[in-house]
């Protein structure tokens, strides 16, 4: 699971976000000056990444994966539409005004249409001989164009229980013989030319690098993708303990919006940031004792807190596929393989630069427009980061297991759809919780100091954070999270609206708010009490009119960040010399 944006304030639902100043979402030929408004909701940036301490062999590696990401960019545009490749190579051909404006969206994108204004198409219905839909299938390319459902189902349902899986497996499309008969065909076979030139460079990369890891990895992708067998190396992956840090193959499903099967191509090519994931480390030695001083009842406290999950910070180096379109993934949790989750968990990977980014381009900006100006010097990304952290970490703690009617249940099953919301929440303020108790045993001293300064840093960035959030809607759990939050916090007098679009923290109110409302959190996820979150949800997720003022002011800040990786450029160039 990717999240476009990390979950204290980085949350947003593809689809959700709409500009003000930006055309309205619609299925037409957008102009040059839409287009460049468009365009204006992502904010350019250079992406750079420290590289000096890598090994020659590894500098080597790099280079041979920068070179495989772009081969799963060509992957990416195959799979998002049957039509795409041609189009691409259509608009490279129009040196127009309007023709450069539409291949810069177009790349952005991946595609014709516009991902953060539902997926409506820009382009006119026909170009260059090609027909373009109004929206994007939602299908993709992972399906005969023009199958329906009900036609897939039904087939799916007629086969064996091996042919059913393989038909639903994430690794394979279903092609049309012409006639109306369905097949299941791998991607090992569908993507054949483009899975050779990539094993090749996979391996050519586990021969330059020194780390066994990286090198154990590389050579099990490498033939993962010509046998299609991608357990033992996402297995591999798991362990990867090395300077280069590389995500790439076929891994997310958003793509097919049809059924959710079919896992789209991305690569994310990383340098690990070894004090960064030692915060994690750090705080991993340290769950227990938050669990035991929870803010619940006791008896819903667990009295032993199991490992905790892999966690590591990296450095963008480049990104690829749909590691690269519309809103920029600023953490992602994989694999997605049932079968490797249930015995190995699944890995967190935080990607601190694309962070630092997004902090600099969107949130700065908002918080000249919803703090004071005697609280906008608090602004402080160590604080910002440090409890995107402690949310991911946070997850793990507190109730996992209830008991309805005398049997075993999940917060997650009792609260069925509620239950992302109130996670997501509980996650922000449980961290928030968490970072201010261990600031209190002098346990961050090094990492955000301690006191009141430390204080007002960590609050003041977590109000302006909420704003950014609720920039994009209540479409996202993370957003109606939020609502909540800032909400409640807002009735508790804990933060304080000046009627004007500007919010302040009351330092004598914050740490009882945010404890009285983590305390709500955890225990209706102890008593599974459904009832009681739709009540929650039902009262507090609302953009209320002081808030509403607030975002009103925000209409021309970005909406997120189109990145050049500049690092990635400079080692490609030194390579070929």
């Amino acid at each position: 699971m990717k999240h476009l944006l990390a979950p204290l304030v980085l949350a947003i639902a593809a689809g959700a976000v709409t500009a003000a100043e930006a055309p309205a979402a619609k299925p037409h030929a957008a102009t040059v000056a839409e287009l460049n408004a468009m365009a204006k909701r992502f904010a350019p940036v250079d992406l750079r990444a420290e590289t000096a301490g890598l090994s020659k062999g590894d500098r080597a590696a790099i280079g041979k994966l920068i070179e495989a990401a772009k081969i799963v960019d060509t992957l990416q545009l195959r799979q998002r539409w049957a039509g795409n490749e041609a189009l691409w190579a259509a608009l490279q051909k129009d040196s127009s005004p309007l023709g450069k404006a539409r291949q810069r969206y177009f790349w952005l994108n991946k595609g014709p249409w516009s991902i953060i204004d539902g997926n409506a198409s820009f382009m006119p219905p026909e170009y260059a001989g090609i027909k373009i839909p109004a929206r994007k299938p939602d299908g993709a390319n992972f399906y005969p164009a023009g199958a329906s459902k009900e036609a897939l189902e039904t087939w799916m349902n007629g086969l064996s229980a091996k042919d059913k899986e393989a038909a639903q497996w994430f690794f394979t499309v279903i092609r049309s013989d012409g006639a109306g008969k369905f097949r299941s065909v791998p991607y090992s076979e569908e993507y054949k030319t483009e899975l050779t030139q990539l094993a090749k460079l996979l391996r050519d990369a586990a021969a330059s690098t020194d780390n066994a890891s990286l090198k154990k990895f590389l050579l099990l992708r490498a033939d993962a993708f010509l046998s299609n067998d991608y357990l033992a190396s996402d297995f591999a992956w798991m362990d990867l303990d090395s300077p280069v840090d590389i995500t790439i193959g076929p891994y997310e499903t958003y793509n097919d919006e049809l059924f959710g099967y079919k896992a789209a191509f991305e690569a994310y090519v990383n340098v690990r940031d070894p004090k960064e994931t030692q915060k994690l480390n750090f705080f991993g030695k340290h769950m227990q004792e938050l669990e035991d001083n929870l803010p619940v009842d006791k008896q819903y406290r667990n009295p032993k807190v199991g490992a905790m999950a892999p966690m590591v910070v990296v450095n963008q180096v480049y990104g690829a596929g749909d590691g690269n379109m519309g809103v920029q993934t600023a953490a992602y949790n994989l694999p997605n393989d049932e079968r490797i989750i249930r015995e190995r968990g699944s890995k967190r990977v935080m990607l601190k630069n694309i962070q630092e980014a997004k902090f600099e381009s969107t949130l700065k900006p908002i918080t000249k427009l919803v703090l004071r100006p005697q609280d906008q010097k608090d602004l402080d990304f160590d604080s910002f980061f440090t409890h995107i952290l402690a949310h991911e970490i946070t997850h793990g703690l507190g109730p996992h297991h209830t008991q309805q009617g005398g049997k075993e249940s999940t917060p997650r099953q009792d609260l069925k759809e509620a239950y992302s919301t109130i996670e997501e929440a509980k996650a922000d303020v449980t961290g928030l919780w968490a970072l201010s108790y261990m600031m209190d045993k002098g346990q961050l001293k090094d990492t955000l100091g301690q006191g009141e300064q430390a204080e007002r840093k960590l609050y003041n960035t977590f109000l302006a954070s909420c704003f950014r959030t609720l920039h994009f809607g209540l479409t996202d759990s993370h957003a109606r999270g939020m609502a909540i939050q800032v909400n409640y916090l807002l009735d508790k007098g804990a933060f304080v609206s000046h009627g004007d679009g500007t919010f302040s923290v009351d330092f004598k109110k914050i740490r009882q708010g945010v404890i009285d409302l983590d305390r709500e959190f955890l225990t209706i996820e102890a008593l599974g009490d459904y009832a009681r979150a739709k009540a929650l949800m039902e009262k507090y997720v609302v953009i209320r009119p002081d808030v509403q003022k607030a975002l009103d002011k925000m209409k021309a800040v970005p909406n997120d960040i189109r990145p050049a990786f500049v690092t990635a450029t400079a080692l490609t160039a030194q390579g070929q010399r």
